[in-house]
């Protein structure tokens, strides 16, 4: 069974791993040190297109090294140290007894083992991982230069630990999830090894890793970060960016089939609305939908809205990336546990970095922008089925001509469940970051929901590609009607070629066929970015 790198659904014991088989040597590096990271860099590393480096350069070992000395003299000189010397959280006011220091990081990794829920999959693991080890890489968390190096050899040996996705609030961080990572690297609990669940210490065993003892700050450092929110999040920017241009170019083919009025996407027309990325959706229209000089008599000088505000609502969406774009790669760059560990001016700042309201914001507001995306497409389909809206093409855009006709219903179920996925991403849309519970005694009394946030955005962004699937379907098949109720219509260069490609998977449908299949082998595609659309 392979798993969806976009799924959360449940896994069984043992699975396909999700990354290729490329040899390291041919795959992009990803370096690991104070330099920034980019969004691109964590998904490569998610697909296993990337492979992660540990920077060796004397001034970045420096730093981290700095760091770690800093809070070992504090130790020898009874300084008091919150997670260190003292509990956790409200506990803050319990000093630790010397003797009992190192025990504290094994005792908050141990209790936080709290986690519910289907595990993330093996390519949200390996983004989790990636950006922890981006953040504490800052040098600003107290760490020692070995828990960067145990962190790297897990990615390099795809050991992924198991981490039940649901248990976070999204400040003090993602601090149930990251458990499960904090005790996989001391040898507890369990990792996919080779496609099988195996014991931790078994599968660090079997690849020469010894498990780690955790320095005193260590486990705070691990678990008191926003790693497993931004992994997510910069996941869902990625299939959120190639939406827009799937949702644009789906869009063209719909006008087609319907015989709609490109003159919606005039360059002039939108030059007085300047939104960059609805004059970029426009234009991109424009290549796949050349204007003549004027609309033909029998066009409808203006189509229905989810044809001519298109731009309106893909734009959206495209303009929002830009600054969600800054919002998670900010996050990604930050230094966000607590307490900030500043070895160089020798000082330790207690404050609230691990709060998540960045991550939840960006979240909550893709899966709107998302979710109104697929609504735009199901209005689409809509008028694709509906013989009274779709300009003589036949009802449900069933192929079957003749006594035949009768008997065949062509898209009326998948525009019926184009529906049903539209409407469960709709309800989703309730922002998570409003819903913030006053937890720990009331010491983390205000929180993100960054996680839940993420978390629904992929679930959004999951429905909605399944609406772009039926959608492929429908318009491949009302641009082939398009074709045979009207023989001068021909598509522009763009739309002829998304078409040929489209038919190398799907064939029309000219009797009535079970279309699961289709939609699965185009969930694929588009999870695989197979068209390279608007170059």
């Amino acid at each position: 069974m392979t798993i969806p790198t976009d799924d959360l659904n449940a896994v069984s014991d043992t699975f396909t791993p999700d990354a290729p088989d490329a040899p390291d040597a041919l795959l992009r590096s990803v370096c690991f040190d104070r330099a920034p990271l980019t969004i691109e860099d964590i998904v490569g590393i998610a697909s296993g297109s990337a492979r992660v480096e540990l920077s060796t350069d004397p001034v970045f070992l420096a730093a981290i090294t700095r760091g770690a000395d800093f809070l070992d003299r504090l130790l020898r000189e009874d300084g008091t140290i919150y997670g260190v010397t003292t509990g956790y959280g409200d506990s803050c006011t319990v000093n630790v007894p010397a003797e009992l220091v190192a025990e504290l990081p094994h005792h908050l990794y141990t209790y936080h083992g709290c986690g519910l829920g289907e595990h993330f999959t093996p390519a949200q693991t390996r983004a989790i991982l990636a950006v922890r080890l981006a953040s504490l890489s800052k040098g600003y968390s107290g760490v020692s230069v070995g828990l960067l190096e145990q962190i790297t050899r897990l990615l390099k040996e795809d050991l992924l630990p198991l981490i039940p996705a649901e248990g976070s609030v999204g400040a003090s961080g993602d601090l149930t999830p990251l458990s499960y990572l904090a005790a996989v690297l001391c040898g507890e609990r369990e990792v996919w090894r080779d496609g099988v669940k195996v014991p931790a210490a078994e599968a660090l065993a079997a690849v020469g890793m010894t498990p780690l003892r955790l320095r005193p700050k260590e486990g705070l450092a691990i678990m008191n970060g926003t790693a497993v929110m931004t992994a997510l999040a910069c996941l869902a920017y990625d299939r959120a960016e190639y939406l827009v241009r799937i949702a644009t170019r789906i869009t063209a083919m719909s006008s087609f089939a319907l015989d709609g009025n490109a003159h919606h996407f005039d360059e002039a027309l939108f030059a007085v609305k300047p939104h960059v990325g609805q004059q970029q959706v426009a234009a991109w229209l424009r290549q796949d939908l050349p204007a003549p000089e004027a609309p033909r008599n029998e066009q409808r000088l203006q189509d229905r809205y989810s044809i001519r505000c298109a731009p309106h609502v893909i734009g959206v969406l495209a303009d929002a990336l830009t600054w969600m774009r800054q919002s998670i790669e900010n996050e990604l760059n930050s230094a966000n546990d607590n307490p900030i560990i500043d070895g160089e001016n020798e000082r330790v700042l207690h404050g609230g970095h691990f709060y998540g309201g960045h991550i939840a914001f960006a979240m909550d507001s893709m899966k709107n922008a998302v979710a109104n995306v697929a609504d735009l497409l199901d209005r689409q389909m809509a008028l694709l089925v509906d013989s009274r809206y779709n300009h003589g093409l036949p009802p449900n855009l069933s192929g079957a001509e003749g006594p035949r006709a009768s008997i065949n219903h062509g898209l009326k179920a998948l525009q019926i469940s184009a529906s049903a996925w539209t409407a469960e991403a709709l309800k989703l849309t309730m922002p998570a970051s409003v819903f913030s519970r006053s937890t720990e005694c009331h010491n983390q009394d205000k929180v993100s929901m960054g996680t839940i946030a993420a978390r629904d955005c992929l679930r959004v962004l999951q429905l909605t590609e399944q609406v772009i699937a039926a959608l492929l379907i429908s318009v491949r098949q009302g641009v082939w009607l398009r074709c045979r109720v009207d023989a001068t219509a021909k598509p522009q260069e763009n739309l002829e070629g998304m078409l040929e490609a489209l038919a190398k998977d799907i064939e029309v449908i000219k009797e009535d066929r079970m279309l699961e299949p289709d939609l699965r082998l185009l969930l694929v595609r588009i999870n695989s970015k197979a068209w390279d659309l608007y170059a």
